[in-house]
């Protein structure tokens, strides 16, 4: 095995297809073939398997291999920034994962200023929902994730505390209270936002021994938004989601006050490369961690 074998497996893992592996690394899919067939030969197990509806799918041990695969090439990265901070030169790259709202408010912000201070750095965003990207943490498939913590989340710093709001229609009674309580939201027809989203949410009626009337159960924030205005129940959602919402939708405080921590995380700090650790150490600075935020949004 080499670095270039290592590289294709990952990438083969990660587009499905020889072929697009091939093209990303510059080989043809023949050679990409004999390669994998010469690897698996080596190992004497198989990694790939050929599937007509799902293209290349990994064998469990291939699952396995590829983790291993992914932690050794980022070695391979430590090392090349290693030498290259020793010449004077950042390099590097750093994949970054985050649910929507914290990559549009978050992640350009952060870029931005690490491309002034370090021009030959490279990045890459996806986005998904926090469950999303607690599992490309752990399978080392970004680098750096935004997320909300859980019990597993580890190597994490909290980044930004943002309040947590009652969403409705512009004429629903419960618009002409200052504040809203759970109990005020006991018959009320609720959307709940899951995939991470929900635990603060569900957090605020517990602690009233309340539990909400759930209507809806989505995924995306923008839809829960035009639902309430479509009349179809309220929302408990937080602040970020909140800042671009449409015309005809209030806003109220809760009462208890409730918010969420979202957290900048890694893989084990020890194990970053210098340009992860540099991105955190920015983050860190542009945002710098408040308990008592003052809010973004006014009422």
């Amino acid at each position: 095995m080499n670095k270039s074998i290592l590289q294709l497996i990952v990438a083969i893992s990660e587009t499905k297809s020889f072929t697009a592996a091939g093209e990303k690394l510059n080989m043809t899919q023949p050679a990409v073939s004999r390669a994998v067939s010469t690897l698996e030969r080596e190992l004497s197990v198989t990694l790939l398997i050929r599937d007509r509806r799902h293209g290349v799918m990994l064998t469990p041990v291939g699952e396995r291999l590829v983790r291993i695969f992914r932690e050794i090439l980022q070695g391979y990265d430590k090392i090349d920034q290693e030498i290259a901070s020793e010449k004077g030169l950042e390099t590097g790259s750093v994949r970054i994962g985050a649910f929507p709202v914290a990559a549009s408010y978050f992640v350009p912000k952060i870029i931005s200023q690490m491309k002034k201070n370090y021009p030959n750095l490279e990045f890459s965003i996806v986005e998904g929902t926090i469950a999303d990207v607690e599992e490309w943490l752990d399978n080392r498939q970004i680098d750096v994730g935004l997320l909300i913590p859980s019990g597993k989340t580890s190597d994490s710093f909290p980044l930004y505390r943002e309040g947590i709001y009652a969403v409705m229609r512009d004429d629903h009674p419960l618009s002409q209270k200052t504040f809203i309580r759970p109990e005020d939201l006991r018959q009320q027809p609720m959307m709940i936002c899951k995939a991470g989203y929900e635990p603060p949410v569900l957090n605020w009626f517990e602690r009233a021994n309340e539990t909400p009337k759930v209507e809806y159960i989505l995924y995306n924030y923008r839809t829960a938004l035009q639902m309430v205005l479509e009349g179809e129940g309220l929302a408990v959602m937080s602040e970020l989601s909140l800042l671009d919402h449409p015309t005809g939708i209030t806003l109220r405080r809760l009462s208890p006050v409730a918010y969420r921590d979202i957290h900048i995380a890694a893989a084990p700090l020890e194990d970053c490369t210098i340009a992860v650790r540099t991105f955190i150490e920015t983050a860190r600075k542009l945002f710098p961690f408040q308990e008592h935020q003052e809010p973004l949004i006014r009422i």
